[in-house]
């Protein structure tokens, strides 16, 4: 183990190295402390309070009959569903902002999410599909967006730039919204009810169904992202810069951008498309941990903070009604979006 900069390069038999950031590491201890308050907090206020050190008892296994139904069957899915969904949104959103080297290049603004939503809305619309086809719905919907983005955006010779990139999702996106507009028109009223409350994104009435889907996409997911960490870091300076380094860029690119499209639509799928936590979250895990490579780990924490946390405050803000979770990172997201844009203007760079 020897002294890198802020961190420390670990250096395992077969030429396998990580490196370790104090810092990382202690923000990460942090959020997980933020996280953990924030998930009693969630799960033991409503209209039938239960006192936190209960909370803590019935999760442990203790508690009576009444607490335990309380919290393990109406309340703790939604709030795991919510940790899970934002965690998969931030790791997300670190992938596209490290391939696409833009801070914008986030999966809800180059069209990604919008794909999710639009094929939902398909199912919902044309079908009346329920919880489970309303899913493939948009995993479909994901996973045809990132083809045609990919192909839109490739150029022979040149592979995809990330630039090109953002500017063909933003594009599409438009094109997509279009067709979801097109298909509210269309519907049913029944049918439009559903979908106006499913593409604003919601976790109301979430139980443990979906939190399976979501939880194994993680497990199996970040893992992978974790793998080719390297890889990205090394495209984030540049395609000439990777390439010299050995990577190979096309195909690494490719892996991600598939990493980071079934993160995206699960977490859609699962919650409907909650706009700005893919966004915010990078960013604010790269300031909080300053760290300069792509931080998918504290993307995915910081994430899960941001949605837990909007959703407890869409619960609370209004006693007479439970706001959807969209309404509320919509809000934080669109200051946070001019906050960024402002900043990036200040510095000169937009």
């Amino acid at each position: 183990m020897r002294p890198d900069g802020l961190g420390r390069t670990v250096r395992l038999p077969g030429g396998i190295s990580f490196r370790v950031e104090p810092r990382a590491i202690g923000v990460a201890g942090v959020l997980v402390g933020l996280l953990l308050v924030l998930l009693v907090l969630a799960v033991g206020t409503g209209e039938y309070s239960i006192p936190p050190g209960d909370v803590v008892a019935t999760l442990l296994g203790g508690g009576d009959a009444g607490t335990q139904f309380v919290v393990e069957t109406l309340r703790l899915p939604r709030a795991i569903t919510a940790i899970l969904v934002g965690a998969a949104l931030g790791a997300a959103g670190a992938i596209f902002q490290s391939i696409t080297r833009n801070p914008l290049g986030s999966p809800d603004v180059i069209g990604f999410t919008a794909g999710a939503s639009a094929g939902a809305l398909t199912v919902i619309v044309l079908f009346g599909g329920g919880a489970a086809a309303v899913a493939g719905g948009a995993l479909g919907g994901g996973v045809v967006t990132a083809v045609l983005v990919y192909l839109l955006a490739f150029r022979g010779g040149e592979g995809v730039q990330g630039y090109r990139l953002v500017l063909v999702g933003i594009g599409l996106s438009f094109v997509l919204f279009a067709v979801r507009d097109y298909l509210l028109t269309h519907a049913k009223l029944e049918q439009a009810t559903v979908a106006n409350v499913w593409i604003t994104g919601s976790l109301n009435g979430r139980g443990w169904e979906h939190v399976v889907p979501v939880g194994l996409a993680l497990a199996l997911l970040l893992p992978l992202a974790a793998l080719m960490s390297r890889e990205l870091r090394m495209m984030e300076m540049g395609d000439d810069a990777a390439v010299a380094l050995g990577v190979p860029v096309a195909r690494a690119r490719g892996g991600l951008l598939a990493i980071g499209v079934a993160l995206t639509a699960v977490a859609t799928a699962s919650a409907g498309p909650v706009l700005f936590v893919a966004l915010a979250a990078p960013q604010i895990g790269r300031r909080l941990t300053r760290a300069t490579g792509p931080g998918v780990g504290s993307a995915a924490l910081t994430g899960a903070v941001l949605l837990i946390g909007g959703d407890f405050a869409a619960q609370r803000v209004f006693a007479d009604s439970q706001l959807p979770v969209g309404v509320v990172t919509g809000v934080a997201g669109g200051a946070y979006l001019i906050w960024l844009l402002y900043h990036e203007w200040r510095d000169g760079r937009a």
